[in-house]
């Protein structure tokens, strides 16, 4: 059995210890990612990369900066990228996916007339999950630097506006008619987002019923208006 004094100075020394290592974790640093070892994704690396580009353009997507922000060595990014210029063909790729795949895909989607068949294609300006303005007008951005860039959005163009055309000749229309129509539809929704019109969804929704009819010739049906409200009003 341990004297009062010997009791006293252990539970001293304990409180010292205790206190002590309280203290170590307060000042301890925390390591930054580059620290730890984590590189990151290719993923991480294309979503900063996509940051940058809404942010500030594509003279921001640089590796360095990008190290930067996500707290990572500059080394480690070549785990996942040969260069910059393969890191810029990735956010190519997936603007071309997701702005171009998607809109051939709502243009050739099921439809009941025409004018659903428009109803469709707006599902692509009213969701960022199929349709990035904000992106489009970057990439467009960026082609004004990159003849290259400029060559891609031409052919995106082409393709959007083919698929456009198709679908009005699958109702009727005439190849003519069906270009000159696609044209205005499209060129109207490019000056949208390179005029970065702002306008709240309310507004732009009062307004769908009446682009459908000038833009086809034909007023949508209420149950094809109230299929399309219910897509977005929730």
């Amino acid at each position: 059995m341990s004297a009062p004094g010997d009791q006293a100075d252990t539970m001293k020394t304990d409180n010292d210890s205790d206190q002590q290592d309280i203290s170590n974790n307060e000042t301890k640093p925390t390591k930054t990612s580059a620290e730890s070892g984590w590189r990151g994704s290719a993923d991480v690396w294309l979503q900063a990369a996509y940051d940058a580009l809404i942010e500030s353009g594509i003279d921001a997507v640089r590796i360095q900066p990008l190290a930067k922000k996500l707290q990572l060595s500059r080394t480690s990014f070549y785990w996942f990228f040969k260069d910059r210029d393969e890191l810029l063909n990735g956010l190519l790729s997936q603007w071309r996916n997701k702005n171009s795949g998607n809109l051939v895909t709502q243009a050739g989607a099921y439809a009941e007339s025409i004018a659903e068949a428009i109803l469709n294609l707006f599902d692509c300006w009213l969701s960022q999950d199929l349709f990035d303005s904000q992106f489009e007008f970057a990439v467009r951005s960026w082609a004004l630097q990159s003849a290259e860039v400029a060559e891609q959005i031409a052919e995106a163009d082409e393709a959007r506006l083919e698929a456009l055309r198709q679908m009005f000749i699958r109702f009727g229309f005439e190849a003519q008619k069906a270009d000159v129509r696609a044209r205005t539809i499209y060129l109207t929704q490019i000056g949208y987002i390179s005029m970065k019109s702002d306008e709240d969804l309310h507004t732009r929704l009062q307004r769908i019923s009446d682009y459908v009819e000038i833009f086809t010739g034909q007023a949508p049906e209420p149950r094809e208006l109230e299929r399309f409200y219910a897509r977005h009003k929730g």
